[in-house]
């Protein structure tokens, strides 16, 4: 019994998990039962991840073993609306989730323009027409629709990117991209679905040429590992990156050191809080701060946090005291009383 237990663990460990995107963009009108009964199924069978639901379709990033992911998408299947949908899947060692989380959202991915109709999208192009373009050297614009943490670490060769914070800020590039209006463009995101948003944008406003990579940048270096992708992927979970094949190349570098890496930390000075690209070395000692004034902070916040524990002990160590004394008192007046 032992040894067939110990078997199975092993089997476990040597990247057994399964990371799942997949999105819909779809009209929904029983929102909150189709929460409800995504949420009891996910708890069912002890789903983690990220589920978000709005009047215009479904959005997921899902992770478990291959037969909870099976049995997940094979109930999913069973709702009329959520019928053939495509799953875009990775490996991991771990599942990259602490709970599952389903909620119901005013968009499944917020660009925060209601009157975008994502059924102007740009046309879909496989990542076998994306990767022919590219040997050809078509004149062709490949657009980055992520946000700047995400181009950091990864993106294909010579692609334009946008200096943005949020998808909430890409209408804001407009301008920016009207030199491109009469130019052929391929736009990408991780998994597709800002794209079916970006793209249909753009043609609304004019530009006529637009087309998107089907399943994203996940699609294309699950098919061509270690090609014309450089560099890591963001990803929504707490690996925060995958590689973009065997070699994981590197386009970034620490922030502190500028040695290459693609690690983000979040700074552990919690006035700060920001997301950043940090080696090993300067993690350590830095105390995964990202600089030396937040660095300051946090022993400044660790020194008042010390002074405050030790305040607290003595508190508890003369309540002990006094309440030492108050027995020996009692003892004293028992022993007198007889």
């Amino acid at each position: 019994m032992g040894k067939k237990i110990q078997k199975v663990n092993k089997k476990m460990n040597s990247k057994q998990f399964k990371v799942a995107t997949f999105y819909k963009y779809i009209e929904l009108n029983n929102l909150n039962e189709l929460t409800e009964k995504i949420k009891e199924k996910c708890s069912e069978i002890k789903l983690m991840g990220t589920i978000l639901l709005a009047e215009e379709g479904i959005n997921g990033n899902i992770a478990g073993t291959r037969e909870q992911l099976n049995e997940f998408k094979e109930f999913l299947e069973s709702i009329p609306e959520f019928k053939e949908m495509v799953y875009r899947e990775n490996f991991s060692e771990c599942i990259p989730f602490k709970k599952a989380s389903v909620r119901k959202r005013n968009e499944i991915v917020t660009l925060g323009l209601k009157e975008v109709n994502v059924k102007h999208r740009g046309r879909h192009i496989s990542p076998q027409e994306l990767k022919k373009m590219i040997q050809e050297k078509q004149e062709i614009v490949l657009l980055d629709a992520r946000s700047n943490y995400e181009t950091k670490i990864g993106k294909f060769k010579n692609a334009v990117t946008l200096n943005i914070e949020n998808f909430r800020e890409f209408p804001k590039k407009l301008n920016e991209l009207n030199k491109f209006k009469e130019k052929k463009i391929v736009m990408y995101c991780t998994g597709g679905v800002k794209c079916e948003k970006a793209s249909a944008y753009l043609k609304e406003k004019g530009f006529k040429n637009v087309f998107q990579l089907n399943g994203g940048i996940i699609n294309y270096i699950n098919q061509f590992p270690d090609s014309e992708f450089e560099g890591r992927c963001f990803v929504f979970d707490k690996r925060l990156s995958v590689p973009s094949g065997k070699k994981d190349s590197l386009i970034s570098s620490c922030k502190i050191c500028h040695k290459e890496t693609a690690q983000y930390i979040n700074c552990s000075n919690t006035k700060c809080d920001e997301l950043f690209i940090c080696c090993n070395e300067c993690k350590e000692k830095f105390l995964e701060t990202c600089s030396k004034k937040c660095r300051k902070e946090l022993e400044k916040q660790e020194t008042i946090k010390a002074k405050k524990e030790k305040i607290q002990m003595n508190k508890a160590n003369l309540e002990k005291i006094e309440l030492k004394k108050v027995k020996l008192k009692k003892i004293e007046m028992d022993v007198k009383a007889v």
